[in-house]
């Protein structure tokens, strides 16, 4: 099968939805498959080559900003599409779904959209695929609610365990935390509830004195949660630790890891939390259920909601018991979340779409000039 997936970048930022395409090209690719992935440049094209995936620089993110740089953008994916004749373009983000759909003239390609982010202005537009994956069961229900045909909507639940872009849990050394240790991994946004867990953080500070809070990532509204917490009681035990390449260096030295999303189609660090034996404390929102088993896997709380995270918290904190029996239940049932199972079953809705028909000729060589 030729297979082209069309996303924004390939930067080892952190970005879920990136590391979901690099994963699936990855493992398409070994699976024998011709895989090519067109994105604007970024660290991980050393690993798609090692791989056998090519990769083809494309700026096409500048839809509104500048038209004219679109407009070329679109005439070089004109020829990208004439020299490998896909069978598959995958479309992740609006701009690649927006060049897949209007350029399709006189390509027999079947189109795929994977909505990663059903509450994105404009999403709408990737329901012009021909079949429509959602990353989780809330995300399927949500888009079928805004009017997505539910006979194109498949869902196929994120995974990351066995991701090609890391290693071995046994090759990370553990961050040198101070203990008990509370940890979230996510994006300085205000999605991700960060105000509402330095809240509960100070709530729980007193009757846990030697409780710290890690807080993992970079984005648009750090200094914002950095005033907030400058504000409290226990600001001298609130770490700031920035964008890390390895964050299994700090979930593994974790005892409790957070996830306070407002908004979260399914959380991709929840599985890796998981398999490291964090007990796990998150919001009860969108596809967070899904990724933790429905509550079999971790504790569920209300979003926006600085006390019922603050009392589970505490309930951990306070009896060392719940603490293992948490850690023990998010280590059960990881085989879900694996990578190889996205793949399979994303290849599926390919096939499905292609059915007996022939796939196309290769024409390799000439990808080299793209």
């Amino acid at each position: 099968m030729r297979i082209l997936h069309i996303v924004n970048h390939i930067r080892r930022d952190g970005n879920g939805v990136t590391n979901v395409v690099v994963d699936l090209a990855c493992l398409q690719a070994e699976a024998g498959n011709h895989v090519l992935l067109v994105a604007a440049r970024g660290e991980y094209q050393e690993l798609l080559q090692a791989y056998g995936v090519t990769h083809v620089e494309l700026e096409h993110t500048a839809l509104k900003k500048n038209p004219i740089k679109f407009l070329k953008a679109a005439i070089h994916y004109q020829r990208i599409l004439r020299e490998f004749q896909p069978d598959i373009v995958h479309a992740h983000m609006i701009p690649g779904m927006v060049l897949a759909k209007l350029l399709r003239i006189g390509s027999k390609y079947k189109l795929v959209s994977t909505v990663h982010s059903e509450f994105q202005k404009g999403a709408w537009v990737m329901g012009l695929a021909d079949r429509v994956i959602a990353v989780s069961q809330a995300v399927a229900q949500a888009i079928v609610l805004r009017g997505f045909p539910s006979h194109k909507v498949t869902t196929v639940l994120n995974g990351t365990l066995g991701s090609p872009r890391m290693r071995s849990l046994d090759q990370y050394s553990k961050a040198n935390l101070q203990h008990p240790a509370i940890t979230t991994v996510a994006g300085m946004a205000e999605r991700k509830g960060i105000t509402e867990l330095i809240e509960a953080f100070e709530r729980i500070s007193k009757k846990f004195p030697d409780a710290h809070l890690y807080l993992v990532g970079d984005g648009p509204d750090r200094a914002k949660f950095e005033a907030e917490a400058r504000k409290t009681s226990a600001f001298d035990r609130v770490h700031f630790e920035g964008f890390q390449l390895e964050p299994q260096k700090y979930l593994l030295a974790t005892d409790i890891f957070v996830l306070a999303s407002h908004r979260e189609p399914y959380g991709l660090v929840i599985s890796e939390a998981r398999e490291v034996g964090c007990a796990i404390v998150a919001s009860r929102v969108d596809g967070i259920p899904e990724a933790l088993d429905n509550g079999q896997a971790g504790l569920l709380v209300a979003p926006r909601n600085s006390e019922a995270l603050a009392s589970a918290l505490e309930k951990l904190l306070s009896d060392s018991v719940s603490l293992r029996y948490w850690r023990g239940k998010a280590k059960q049932n990881l085989e879900g979340l694996k990578v190889a199972r996205v793949c399979g079953e994303t290849l599926a809705v390919y096939h499905g779409l292609l059915g007996s028909a022939d796939c196309g000729s290769a024409s390799e060589g000439s990808l080299k000039a793209l």
